[in-house]
């Protein structure tokens, strides 16, 4: 997997695709596993804060992505506001443009009530929908790292909302979400993406 690439960016150790991390932490598997213990709990505290007050906009979002990593990462819960981002041939939004792009598609998603209404569409709109808003958010790819697991916490916490489970990946390969996020960024195409998230949306 090509790791991102930026622009006069100190974000990482060396030459590795290790991030600056508050541990001071070296080896990958090690700071993975503390990533992934940390997304844990925060799945676990904003499910149980979910409320009828809880609204899914862009501080919503760049919370998730603070609160989760705060404690390992400096640039936790901040945009790249002046790095550009490409990741093999994909080419995220450019910083210059990133927090006027955020604004438009979060004014979007205000306009639809950030899909708290969900539970009232059929289930292929809902998830037409949801594969349309992740796929505006993958190719916005804010975050300096760990976009794609905050962008999928965040659809996770509105189908919950809704009354469904977290979407279900399991029942594909990394290949496939992978090469539907790049039709995401390079073609603006949902359709791979509106068809993983229909399949594994299930009614909590």
């Amino acid at each position: 997997m090509s790791k991102y690439r930026f622009k006069n960016s100190s974000i990482y150790i060396g030459d590795s695709d290790l991030p600056h991390n508050k541990l001071s932490i070296t080896d990958p598997l090690e700071l993975h596993a503390i990533e992934n213990e940390l997304l844990i709990q925060a799945y676990e505290l904003f499910y149980h804060r979910i409320d009828e007050h809880t609204v899914f906009d862009e501080q919503y979002f760049i919370t998730l992505h603070k609160a989760t990593f705060s404690s390992l990462y400096e640039w936790a819960g901040e945009y790249r506001s002046t790095l550009d981002m490409t990741k093999g041939d994909s080419r995220f939004c450019l910083a210059h443009y990133l927090h006027d792009a955020s604004k438009k598609i979060f004014d979007e998603l205000s306009h639809d009530n950030d899909l708290r209404r969900g539970n009232e569409l059929p289930k292929e709109h809902f998830a037409k929908k949801l594969a349309y808003y992740k796929c505006e958010l993958i190719a916005l790819h804010p975050f300096y790292e760990l976009n794609g697991r905050i962008t999928r916490m965040f659809f996770d916490m509105i189908a919950a909302y809704n009354g469904y489970k977290f979407i279900d990946y399991s029942l594909i390969t990394p290949e496939a979400y992978i090469n539907a996020s790049i039709e995401c960024v390079q073609f603006a195409d949902c359709g791979k993406m509106e068809k993983i998230i229909l399949e594994g949306l299930h009614q909590a």
